[in-house]
């Protein structure tokens, strides 16, 4: 017998045997039987604690109406996120603004161009797709790969 029929063997037994159910035999358990699960689970019932009156923090003691305004007004205030407001947009010099309008004013021409149906000149066809590229280009080239100027005297973790 080859290995490979052996394997075989092996998966045929456990195709045949997948949708058979596993015994339950307690010795074949690597725990103790106590901390088996038993079939229903059990439930818990908590009673609220009885009378008109509960004590609040500091053993104030507050009536059921002022319980439940301020159980309402927890409720208000834990779902809703307010985010601080965000800092405002660095100011743009002139190149970068150019360079985003060339990013986007190029493809822009040649779709409108496209749908409203014109004819274009070689030049302006040219002229649109060296935009893209030149914006494009001059974007990737401002970025830059240095911390910026006013990070301090410590550049963080240097590997």
């Amino acid at each position: 017998m080859t290995p490979q029929s052996d394997e075989d063997e092996v998966w045929r037994q456990i195709v045949a045997s997948f949708n058979d159910t596993a015994e339950h035999d307690s010795a074949d358990q690597p725990w103790p039987d106590s901390e088996n699960l038993s079939p229903e689970p059990t439930r818990r019932v908590v009673k609220p604690p009885e009378g008109p009156l509960m004590s609040g923090s500091f053993g104030d003691e507050l009536r059921d109406d002022e319980l439940e305004r301020r159980d309402d007004d927890d409720d208000d205030e834990e779902g809703h996120f307010q985010p601080p407001p965000p800092p405002p947009l660095p100011k743009l010099d002139l190149p970068t603004k150019l360079a985003w309008v060339a990013l986007f004013g190029g493809p822009a021409y040649l779709l409108v161009a496209a749908v409203a149906g014109w004819h274009m000149e070689g030049w302006a066809l040219f002229t649109a797709v060296a935009a893209f590229i030149g914006g494009f280009v001059a974007l990737v080239v401002r970025m830059g790969d240095g911390p910026p100027n006013d990070s301090g005297w410590d550049d963080g973790a240097v590997v």
